[in-house]
């Protein structure tokens, strides 16, 4: 890094710049999961969440791919690039309104929605770095927690409306990303110690194994992203299911989802904020390992009265999440310098993909399996990520 960059300090209001454009851009992310009870109606046919959100994940695998093969965030100006993507991710947001008579077609536009995702939820990272070459995880935890609010406010905005045409919905997180897209352009650009990544290496990750800091911090990324996409897709499934089984009037779906899902936000900024004090190491573990006795009491805690059900998924939805920015910290200082791009995106992918296999297992088992066993299905992914994650947890505690 350039000296005179080694005492740099980024101005007051780039982190809440930052985490308002991150918020309003990845809002498109699970905008159709929060209206398809209405497109499932208007389609004729019962739809899980899984085949919605599988889509989106492919599409961000693709997109990632392309964006790092491309070396397109080092070849132009990494800003110009999150704008972009934020309008053309607008513009495949809002198609859905015009495709309801086709299933497919709403499944490739929402292909499309991740495909440019992949130009704003890693290219914000990027510009985050170039803000911030220093106290990253900080940064990430902020930033990661606006990109948790992102993915509920659709339940949110469906919450505030519940006799709203679900088009309002599709409306407003389409407006919401051309917003961000256009704060990050016109209000705050590119640091000043703008990263480059290289050229992909398809070997990297192989080689970055080799290091078991990395090899460490990967795989509890692996488990950690097993749970996180299934939980967040599923939440209005095992709400609905809760409230059937309860017979409870009054549960508010779509407004206990926003609060359930956005409160990683919180877990990711007080993750962020404790990061100084004890090391991204422990931050990551303890919400991992929290989040997974989640998955181990699942079944009881389906079986709670209504005022614990909704705060142990409260908790459980601040730690779900919590624990990703502090990952990716600790994967991007643990990778090799020299195949830091390739490796993190490589990890990325492995990672997105993983969500997908989850995904598809819970669909398979939500109609064979009583529903309050249902999230039983997730603890294999905090279990094997502990396990990995371990040696390097308690290498920083015992330093």
């Amino acid at each position: 890094m350039d000296r005179s960059l080694s005492n740099y300090r980024p101005p007051t209001h780039v982190l809440p710049l930052l985490a308002l454009t991150s918020l309003l851009a990845t809002s498109v992310w699970f905008a159709v999961n929060a209206v398809l009870p209405s497109l499932a109606q208007m389609l004729g046919q019962e739809q899980t969440p899984a085949g919605i959100t599988i889509a989106v994940q492919l599409g961000f695998i693709v997109g990632t791919f392309v964006f790092a093969a491309f070396a397109i965030a080092d070849r132009f100006l990494p800003s110009r690039v999150f704008m972009i993507s934020a309008l053309l991710s607008a513009g495949a947001n809002y198609s859905v309104i015009w495709l309801t008579e086709s299933y497919e077609a709403i499944l490739i536009a929402r292909f499309l929605v991740g495909f440019f995702l992949a130009g704003i939820y890693p290219v914000g990272m990027k510009i985050a770095v170039s803000w911030y070459p220093k106290g990253l995880g900080l940064a990430l935890g902020f930033l990661v927690g606006a990109l948790v609010l992102g993915t509920a406010f659709p339940h949110f905005v469906r919450a505030l409306g519940q006799d709203w045409p679900w088009q309002v919905v599709i409306q407003t997180t389409s407006v919401a990303s051309v917003l961000g897209g256009l704060i990050i352009w016109l209000l705050l650009g590119d640091g000043p110690n703008r990263p480059v990544s290289g050229e992909l290496h398809p070997k990297a990750l192989m080689d970055a194994f080799r290091s078991p800091d990395f090899r460490a911090s990967a795989c509890g990324y692996f488990g950690h992203m097993w749970e996180l996409y299934t939980f967040w897709a599923f939440v209005p499934v095992w709400l609905v299911a809760y409230q059937q089984w309860h017979q409870v009037d009054s549960l508010a779906i779509s407004f206990w989802s926003f609060l359930i899902i956005g409160a990683g936000a919180l877990g990711c900024a007080g993750g962020g904020l404790l990061t100084p004090r004890i090391g991204p190491a422990p931050v990551a573990g303890i919400q991992l390992t929290v989040s997974g006795l989640c998955c181990l009491l699942s079944p009881l805690i389906f079986l709670l009265p209504l005022e614990a059900f909704l705060f142990a998924l409260l908790v459980w939805g601040i730690t779900v999440a919590g624990d990703s920015p502090q990952f990716s910290a600790l994967n991007a200082v643990n990778a090799p310098s020299h195949l830091a791009g390739s490796a993190l995106t490589m990890v990325n992918c492995i990672g997105f993909s993983i969500s997908i296999i989850s995904l598809q297992v819970v669909e398979w088992f939500a109609t064979s399996l009583a529903d309050q066993w249902l999230f039983l299905l997730l603890l294999p992914g905090p279990v094997i990520g502990m396990l990995y994650f371990r040696p390097a947890l308690m290498k920083e505690l015992t330093d």
